[in-house]
């Protein structure tokens, strides 16, 4: 199975941001971004990345353009579903309230497999966010690993009903599974781990892919002179 790490920069934070308005950024007192030094430790200490040999990254502004990331390198062959996730993010962005998973259930998991990776119209509808991505692409049946890393701040999130009762899987179920798991197959069981304490996690594997979403309305502007440390463990595509 190939890995993707997907890198939200909010994750270097001393504590979680609330929302900012649109057009803002979260006023930087109290979470102030982590030195340069220790986020280059967990890099190279926690993730396992090295400079000295760059994988395919790309970085975007808000989280849900990881879609669009893995869409093209699929359409291009470079990456194959369904994928390994490491998500390094303050949020599951699983969808929470009435975006996300409500939607997927009853709109995304009624159409046949082949026909749900419709990105662009979920996102004109407004229903597709940096909040919820995750839950699309579960729905697509892209992700066959989800690994969350958190930051040590981060707040409960957590859409329970996708979660299995022992927390070791997370499996989308349609509105009417009767009658669509009987046309499509049953949703998988993705196997899920989680984080709390990012000093336990150590990537078993190498990446290869990587991305960051700057996440403006979920990080001071000053979080920002990091992206360049983070980005130079990847190459361009």
């Amino acid at each position: 199975m190939m890995r993707v790490l997907d890198i939200d920069l909010d994750f270097f934070l001393n504590d979680v941001c609330p929302f900012a308005d649109e057009g803002s950024r979260p006023d930087v007192s109290g979470r102030e971004p982590w030195d340069k030094e220790r986020v280059s430790g967990f890099l190279t200490d926690n993730l396992g990345l090295k400079n000295t040999r760059p994988i395919p990254g790309r970085v975007f502004e808000t989280h849900d353009g990881a879609l669009f990331f893995w869409r093209d390198m699929m359409k291009q062959g470079a990456l194959s579903a369904p994928f390994s996730v490491t998500h390094i993010d303050a949020h599951t962005d699983l969808g929470v309230a009435q975006r996300g998973y409500p939607f997927v259930k009853h709109n995304v998991l009624a159409r046949s497999p082949e026909n749900r990776c419709d990105i662009d119209f979920y996102k004109e509808i407004r229903q597709l966010n940096e909040a919820n991505y995750l839950s699309f692409a579960l729905a697509f049946r892209w992700v066959g690993e989800l690994i969350n890393v958190r930051n040590p701040k981060s707040k409960a999130d957590m859409p329970k009903e996708m979660l299995s009762g022992d927390g070791r899987f997370l499996h989308l179920e349609s509105a009417f599974p009767m009658l669509f798991e009987k046309k499509y197959g049953t949703e998988m069981y993705v196997p899920y781990f989680e984080y709390g304490d990012y000093r336990a996690f150590s990537a078993p594997e190498p990446f290869d892919f990587m991305s960051l979403a700057v996440s403006p309305r979920y990080s001071p502007a000053e979080a920002d002179q990091l992206i360049d440390r983070i980005m130079a463990f990847s190459r361009p595509v």
